[in-house]
């Protein structure tokens, strides 16, 4: 599946449709380049599930749990600033990714060894002021 965003007005439905066409999928992992939009696509999709809370980029925290009423806890990563598997490890990543909860992961090249084919890629490409975001599954 591929999406074109050209503005931030198209996220709201860009995220619907995602959550829509991939409604039993649990584990997203978001590919790009810094600023491609990653966190943003996160926040809308996260809303779109009922959170509440504030949905910022979890860049020192490492992980952001939030609250949906009707899906429970929402987890949302951060790896950039690792500097090896074992921080991630140490987090219990493992155990966020077994559970049945929404995963929400931004630089999930830095933790490949938890990572499994069934998890959804979300790859977003920036070129000029538009996003692509290609789906692969």
């Amino acid at each position: 599946m591929k999406l074109i965003c050209e503005n931030l007005d198209q996220i709201k439905d860009i995220a619907k449709k995602i959550l829509s066409k991939y409604s039993l999928e649990r584990k997203f992992l978001f590919f790009g380049d810094l600023g491609a939009g990653k966190t943003t696509l996160i926040k809308e999709l996260s809303l779109q599930l009922g959170v509440l809370d504030t949905v910022s980029s979890p860049t020192f925290s490492i992980v952001n749990e939030y609250a949906s009423e009707k899906y429970g806890k929402i987890y949302h990563f951060d790896f950039y600033r690792l500097k090896n598997e074992y921080e991630a490890f140490d987090l219990g990543c493992e155990e966020y990714f077994l559970s049945n909860n929404y995963c929400f992961v931004e630089w999930p090249e830095k933790v490949t060894s938890f990572l499994n084919e069934n998890m959804l890629k979300i790859n977003i490409i920036v070129k000029s002021n538009t996003r692509i975001i290609e789906i692969l599954n």
